[in-house]
């Protein structure tokens, strides 16, 4: 069983649940819904078979909202018109239609960030523009490289810094429809710093839920406070798309290690996402580059891999998604587990100490009885070899560690504080569906069913229950 989890974005190749369910079986974890396209009824539909499929094979997927944000675009041009090397254009503010050698944007913080000298990336990064001239209401650039400029095509400014916020109105509507559909997680686009997380967090809860925040690291303003981001976070997606046009493409692999193991040490999920298999949109096969950093992502540690136009668009999505659990089987061979947790506090401390106990008692698995999930959390930071399956009495929490590392949803059960009888619950459960003779590490609390009370761990064996 692979233990980095699977992130597969929804779109026209994927969006039926016959092929859902393959991508499922094949090792989709987590669904990923890209609300910078659609509409809530496409959304809602989507949502609705993911589901199915679920109920149906009786594996527990979840489903992540992906928040547009700001997204910066240049306004509608009359027809698509080349630019090339050392041609000037000019950058006009308002909402006219752009015409051959004139574009226009509605974004007055814009022009006043903006100075001389200042570079300006357009349509994913394929064309750079240089400003040589700054006026209030017009900039003049030069072409650096060239291409096709057509309407809305997006805008980067790297190492600039733009006064707009993170989340933006249609982000506070698309959060009320996730509440109101029962996301399982909710990634911010474009997280600048601590601020814009509390913000997005305070909103869930004033609309009484709790839903998890994965903060998408993709400019470098949030690179420079990773740590606060971090801190406020619940998970983080390295966005490597914006990434490598903020900031220089060199730096994308370093700065990639760089927040998986701050992720690891904070024992919160990271998910790695972008181009990771871009090949398979068109062909059966990856490069064996693609292959390579798919495998060194999961050896740096990710919780998740992560899969875009490989499955909104592409022609072999349920191959891709095959390949990806190959090389995730196979780069885990080799894989450093049962970490150190930096965090020494009591719950880190029970964490990392039923990981060892697992490994030196050479467990089946761990058992984690956890209440809101948080314990799961921790042991799947510690890394363990063996199954960590997570034990809980809430359905909706119990999809939340589809995105943990190692972590298999395994069970809900009643609702009692009675530790003991969970244990044999679970023990039952484990005995029909694991086998009997099986060594598990419990970790649990007394009394049962209070959050934060996980004190103590146990050495179960399957035969306890008198089932075989």
């Amino acid at each position: 069983m692979k233990r980095t989890k699977i992130v597969a974005t929804i779109g026209p190749s994927i969006d039926n649940e016959g092929v859902m369910e393959k991508l499922v079986l094949e090792g989709v974890n987590v669904f990923r819904f890209n609300f910078s396209h659609g509409n809530y009824e496409q959304h809602k539909k989507s949502l609705e078979r993911v589901r199915r499929v679920s109920e149906k094979l009786g594996i527990k997927v979840a489903a992540l909202m992906d928040l547009a944000g700001p997204k910066l675009r240049i306004g509608m041009v009359d027809k698509p018109f080349n630019v090339h090397k050392g041609d000037i254009l000019q950058i006009r503010l308002g909402n006219d239609i752009g015409t051959e050698g004139k574009i226009y944007i509605n974004f007055p913080e814009i022009f006043e960030s903006l100075k001389s000298d200042s570079f300006i990336y357009l349509a994913d990064g394929t064309i750079k523009l240089k400003i040589i001239e700054k006026k209030s209401d017009v900039l003049k650039s030069e072409v650096i490289s060239g291409g096709v400029i057509s309407s809305k095509k997006g805008l980067n400014f790297p190492n600039l810094k733009i006064k707009i916020p993170a989340v933006t109105e249609k982000d506070f509507e698309d959060i009320k429809f996730g509440i109101e559909n029962d996301f399982d997680f909710i990634a911010l686009s474009f997280v600048k710093n601590r601020f814009d997380v509390i913000r997005a967090k305070e909103f869930i809860k004033l609309n009484g839920s709790d839903i998890p925040v994965f903060s998408k690291i993709e400019k470098h303003e949030a690179i420079e406070n990773i740590d606060e981001i971090l801190e406020h976070s619940d998970g983080i997606m390295i966005a490597r798309g914006d990434m490598g046009i903020e900031i220089d493409m060199e730096k994308v692999p370093v700065l990639q290690k760089m927040l998986i193991k701050k992720a690891n040490e904070s024992a919160k999920p990271v998910i790695t996402a972008t181009q990771m298999l871009l090949t398979m949109v068109e062909n059966m096969r990856p490069t064996r580059a693609e292959v390579s950093d798919v495998a060194n992502a999961v050896l740096d540690g990710t919780d998740a891999v992560m899969l875009s136009d490989e499955t909104t668009i592409g022609k072999y999505p349920v191959e891709a998604v095959k390949v990806m659990s190959r090389i995730i089987v196979e780069a885990e061979s080799i894989y450093n587990f049962n970490k150190n947790l930096l965090k020494k506090d009591l719950d880190m401390a029970i964490a990392e100490a039923g990981a060892r106990l697992a490994r030196d008692m050479d467990a089946h698995g761990i058992a984690v009885f956890t209440k809101s999930g948080a314990t799961a959390r921790r042991v799947s930071a510690a890394r363990p070899k063996c199954n960590i399956y997570a034990i809980m009495t809430d359905e909706r929490l119990l999809r939340r560690t589809c995105i943990l590392w190692g972590v298999r949803p395994f069970m809900t059960t009643e609702d009692t504080k009675n530790s003991d009888e969970l244990l044999m619950n679970f023990l039952k459960r484990a005995s029909k569906e694991l086998g009997d003779n099986k060594t598990f590490i419990a970790t649990i609390g007394y009394p049962a069913g209070k959050v934060g009370s996980t004190n103590a761990l146990r050495i179960i064996n399957t035969s306890e229950c008198g089932l075989s």
